[in-house]
């Protein structure tokens, strides 16, 4: 019996893993995601100009709305890798596909890790029947860990809900660390279910899903050329197939937020060389996209982050960011909580350093609130601190 036939797992989907050796060897980097019966599938990608093989691939295919089986790999990007990246990334899905016996607008390929070298395609090719022949040997946690590159954890999130008196099941995956800004981060992830969805419903629900979560978190202000969320639903719960009409789609839909939202707080928490945890939520905006660009600016900025590492309260550098970010707002009106402690009211600093500089100190978790105090909107966005271990790993990433 495999073991992702437990109860937490959506019907009909079978996982393997393996070593490839794609980058180094020692841990398995290359998973596939199979469903027993094809899917409806939808897709959100980067926005980067500069697109990898698989990517561009499997955007083509995400118009059809059908898929069936996912290969991934880490340690290789097959991004930049021009006529032979997309000759790889298409060989790659012949050779699952006709060991899965499926046509291959069925199968997607996903890949992350390090831009501008080559898919070692000899080994890709000759592990590719033992993940087929390993199908009942795997679960999706052994998938999450496999598509990891610099995250510390495996990311796993899991929902069963209730859907026409029956009970379905909504689980995913992320893999993600560094490279993170939106839109979306650098990250992989995979959302299956079993419960049944049309396929432009699908697709509506994920991109709205994706736009409250993914792409609401930063770490660096880097955007990658890899980044996929893709799911699948398969029907194997048999329920009536959902539609933005059907009553049970606010609980489908709810979950799913839910689920996205879960995964992106742990790519964040899993930020490179990370100490701090940061949420930031612009209030009394005019207008959402006002509160967000407000969020980002503070969010991305260097000297920010860098404070809060150092636990320095140093709030003038939240107002800078609020300042430069392109918004109008007023000066004289806006309030900055750190922790609920109030540092700046009316624009102007409370002098409560001491306070604020002790709730740094003794809390893993921030939370910046800044009231623009001019009507009703409210964004959050997530991100970390900014180490010197960040450096580290990132000048040493391909060695």
């Amino acid at each position: 019996m495999p073991k992702s036939s437990t109860n937490q797992i959506p019907k009909g989907f079978l996982f393997s893993a393996a070593e490839a050796a794609i980058k180094k060897p020692g841990r398995k980097d290359i998973a596939i995601i199979y469903s027993q019966v094809e899917a409806n599938i939808a897709g959100v990608f980067t926005t980067n100009k500069v697109k990898a093989a698989p990517v561009k691939l499997d955007i083509k295919k995400s118009g059809l709305g059908r898929g069936q089986a996912i290969i991934v790999n880490s340690g290789n990007a097959n991004a930049c890798t021009g006529k032979r990246g997309m000759r790889d990334a298409v060989d790659t899905v012949s050779l699952v596909a006709k060991n899965l016996r499926l046509k291959p607008s069925l199968v997607y390929v996903c890949s992350t890790g390090v831009i501008g070298t080559p898919m070692p395609m000899e080994r890709i090719k000759s592990v590719i029947p033992e993940l087929v022949a390993g199908m009942d040997k795997s679960d999706i946690e052994d998938v999450a860990a496999a598509i990891m590159t610099t995250d510390t954890f495996p990311k796993v999130v899991k929902r069963r809900i209730k859907i026409h008196n029956k009970t379905g099941t909504i689980t995913g995956i992320c893999k993600g660390a560094g490279m993170i800004c939106p839109d979306m981060a650098t990250m992989l992830c995979f959302l299956l279910t079993d419960i049944a969805v049309e396929k432009r419903t699908l697709d509506t629900a994920l991109r709205d899903s994706v736009k409250r979560s993914f792409n609401r978190i930063t770490i660096d202000g880097d955007m990658s050329t890899n980044d996929t969320v893709l799911i699948m639903a398969n029907g194997m719960l048999g329920n009536t197939e959902l539609t933005e009409r059907t009553f049970a789609y606010k609980t489908f839909k709810k979950a799913l937020d839910q689920i996205a939202f879960e995964l992106s707080k742990l790519i964040v928490k899993d930020g490179e060389g990370a100490t701090k945890f940061i949420e930031i939520e612009v209030g009394g905006a005019t207008d959402e996209r006002t509160a967000e660009r407000a969020a980002f600016s503070v969010a991305n900025s260097s000297l920010v982050k860098t404070a809060i590492y150092g636990n320095d309260a140093n709030v003038g550098r939240i107002m800078a960011a609020i300042g430069y970010s392109g918004i109008e707002f007023d000066e004289e009106k806006t309030d900055i909580y750190l922790g609920g402690i109030k540092v700046i009211l009316k624009g102007v600093s409370t002098n409560r350093d001491v306070k604020a500089n002790s709730y740094l100190k003794n809390n893993k978790e921030v939370k910046i609130l800044i009231n623009l105090n001019r009507g009703k909107a409210s964004v959050k966005v997530l991100t970390c601190d900014l180490t010197e271990e960040y450096v580290r790993i990132n000048a040493t990433y391909r060695t």
